[in-house]
């Protein structure tokens, strides 16, 4: 019952609305404050050299405004195809289509080594999950930012607080040999 609550949380956290055939979860999509947005891609020190990944990206808003406040390129995924038509719509408004893609599909199955700025804002489960392809494929001296939870036992280079939302920043070190 306890994983169910996680699945349940998880999907809220990226929109999802339809699970299976057979459950039809009617869930809020919970974006990102815009305020927090901005802490995130000031702590990451975002610059027009970077690409920034969002996974469970939503409507887009963190790599459109990468794009748009910084120059950045910005790739973001999500398995609703409602949060990708209004991340495509969102860019298209605020002029920078040509700078962000967005694409429907799993961030477990998302080839994001490319990234020089990856941000989250997922549960702590799903951090952790992620946390050993963010060390293997991510290169080294890329950042990670999450907006409200953690990566365990991976100390964050800095943590903030915005309007009393955490945001927690770690640089990708080198690969041991």
């Amino acid at each position: 019952m306890k994983s169910m609550k996680y699945v349940v949380a998880f999907l809220l956290i990226i929109g999802f609305t339809k699970v299976s055939a057979q459950v039809n979860l009617d869930v809020p999509y919970v974006p990102t404050p815009m305020d927090v947005v901005e802490a995130m891609l000031d702590l990451a020190k975002v610059s027009k050299n970077d690409v920034v990944y969002d996974l469970g990206c939503g409507d887009g808003r963190i790599v459109v405004t990468a794009a748009k406040k910084y120059g950045a390129t910005g790739i973001g995924v999500d398995l609703n195809p409602e949060r990708i038509k209004e991340a495509n719509e969102n860019a298209k408004e605020k002029g920078v289509e040509k700078k962000v893609k967005f694409y429907e599909g799993n961030l477990f199955d998302f080839d994001f080594s490319k990234a020089s700025v990856l941000t989250l804002y997922l549960l702590p489960d799903v951090n952790l999950q992620l946390m050993p392809k963010i060390l293997k494929e991510m290169k080294p001296g890329s950042r990670v930012v999450s907006h409200a939870f953690d990566m365990g036992n991976w100390e964050p280079d800095k943590q903030i607080s915005v309007d009393g939302r955490t945001v927690y920043l770690w640089t990708v070190p080198k690969r041991k040999k």
